[in-house]
């Protein structure tokens, strides 16, 4: 099991990564950030992209969807930005931030990445 540093450490190894975050979307505050640098903003990223994972819930509650978001993706035109949501026990309202360079990086590794990080992240 791996805390935050050391998850967000992982997550900013993975090829490409401009910045990662853990983040609550409860309140919208990154409980820790990683990278990021004049590129991204990682605590502004972290409150906005709690909207995006709140309307997704919202929605799946409005049409009755009976199921959980495994990730969402936003793709930009050289970015990606993936949301990972943590189904750690104790972690309920939390979600990984990664955001890549889409030049440099391979989503489907990412993804496959970021799935072990959040399944070995112990908060």
């Amino acid at each position: 099991m791996a805390n935050t540093e050391t998850s967000l450490k992982e997550a900013a190894a993975i090829e490409g990564t401009i910045g990662a975050a853990l983040v609550d979307y409860t309140s919208g505050m990154a409980l820790g950030t990683i990278g990021g640098g004049n590129e991204l903003d990682l605590t502004v990223a972290a409150a906005c992209n709690t909207d995006v994972v709140r309307a997704k819930v919202r929605a799946m509650e409005l049409l009755g969807l009976k199921d959980e978001i495994e990730d969402i993706l936003i793709t930009l035109g050289g970015q990606y930005h993936l949301i990972r949501l943590i189904k750690a026990r104790g972690a309920n309202g939390l979600f990984l931030y990664l955001a890549l360079d889409k030049s440099r990086a391979n989503l489907a590794m990412a993804r496959h990445q970021l799935k072990k990080i959040e399944a070995d992240l112990e908060v």
